[in-house]
């Protein structure tokens, strides 16, 4: 008995720190001022899993000590109704792993807005949270849309009871396949604290399998039906609303 809880612990706390990677979950400032992200089409990236519609890459990345990731999916739901759990505030909690807490903050707008998310972690590990900026783009000639997500940890008071996340990079690009969606995710997350980069690192491979077939899950349930994409006369995506029957 002994054994399958330490084992139980183990296997929590893993899913746990892996998950650490992912939260940067949408929703928007300031470049960060590390590395940025690795080319999505770079020649450096080494597939690590394929799982259905989905293949998970990583690579090393230079003065760190955790990889980045670069996840493709083929997804089954039109890029309305991804952007409709997109900008939901609260949806992290729906389809990121370990996601405990998540709302909107400040005077945001939809091309620009800040949220703060909380990833909840086993005892004895604290919990991590973070302060993202958001900024999102979309063209309506080719219906791409990109999302751009940065920690931004100076702009909410840090608590003692979590530790700030204050290095993430995240890009989303959703362009529409047919009647369903490419999804191209690429991030770079260094977690404050003594986390092993050697165990985070195993674990960016099946994390962001196990959200993304959430994600692609939530998109279908009935609340996220019947949006559309809005956009300027310019051709900018300019908001996601809800279809008027």
């Amino acid at each position: 008995m002994i054994i399958t809880r330490a084992q139980g612990f183990a296997g929590k706390l893993a899913r746990a720190l892996g998950a650490l990677i992912i939260l940067a979950h949408p929703l928007p400032g300031t470049a960060s001022e590390h590395a940025p992200l690795p080319d999505e089409n770079a020649d450096d990236w080494t597939l690590r899993k394929q799982v259905d519609n989905i293949r998970i890459y990583t690579m090393d990345q230079v003065n760190s000590g955790f990889q980045a990731f670069k996840a493709v999916a083929e997804l089954d739901v039109p890029p309305e109704n991804l952007m409709a759990v997109m900008i939901n505030p609260e949806s992290c909690k729906e389809w990121v792993h370990n996601c405990t807490e998540s709302f909107a903050f400040g005077q945001g707008t939809f091309y620009d807005r800040y949220a703060y998310s909380v990833n909840d972690m086993p005892w004895p590990v604290t919990d991590r949270d973070y302060v993202l900026r958001i900024r999102t783009r979309g063209d309506a000639s080719t219906g791409e849309i990109v999302m751009n997500l940065n920690a931004v940890p100076g702009m909410r008071a840090e608590l003692s009871s979590r530790v700030r996340v204050d290095r993430s990079d995240t890009l989303y690009r959703l362009t529409p396949d047919g009647v369903g969606t490419r999804m191209v995710w690429v991030q770079h997350t260094d977690p404050n604290g003594a986390l092993p980069g050697w165990l985070v690192n195993n674990l960016l491979i099946d994390i962001p399998v196990k959200s993304i077939q959430a994600l692609e899950a939530v998109a279908k349930e009935q609340k996220y039906q019947d949006h559309r994409l809005e956009w300027t006369d310019d051709g900018n995506l300019k908001a996601v609303t809800p279809t008027e029957h």
